[in-house]
């Protein structure tokens, strides 16, 4: 229970921040607006990753979390009807994107680094409490 809410906290910090980061004006706003982003975007999904599969290993968490959004980023190079619909709306151009960018791919790798350090902490702190509770 205590990495569901752990999670859902950090979820609910990284959530704020890859947003601000779409909407960010100030100095080097292309960069925050169009590659830092992809950080935050790892992020976030191994942290959804880990709240439905929490026993699966951080590492391959971040594995495949790495790979399905490379997938996606590839996939911006096919413009089906369908997918043009979804990329109209905000949440579908922030969740499939909109234009394939071979320069996203080292932000996909950080990011998909940082949330595998994320949730390697994530569970030492759990089991770490766990471990320091008093069973008076």
């Amino acid at each position: 229970m205590k990495h569901f809410i752990l999670t859902c906290i950090s979820i609910l910090i990284i959530v704020p921040v890859g947003f601000y980061s779409k909407f960010y004006n100030g100095p080097a706003q292309d960069w925050v607006n169009n590659s830092l982003g992809g950080v935050f975007y790892e992020i976030f999904w191994c942290l959804v990753l880990y709240l439905v599969a929490p026993k699966l290993q951080p590492r391959l968490n971040a594995l495949i979390i790495f790979l399905v959004t490379c997938v996606l980023e590839i996939m911006q190079l096919w413009h089906p009807l369908f997918l043009e619909t979804i990329r109209a709306t905000f949440i579908g151009a922030t969740v499939l994107g909109s234009s394939f960018t071979w320069t996203d791919f080292p932000y996909y790798i950080i990011g998909s680094l940082l949330g595998w350090l994320w949730l390697h902490q994530l569970i030492r702190t759990v089991y770490h409490t766990d471990a320091t509770v008093s069973h008076d």
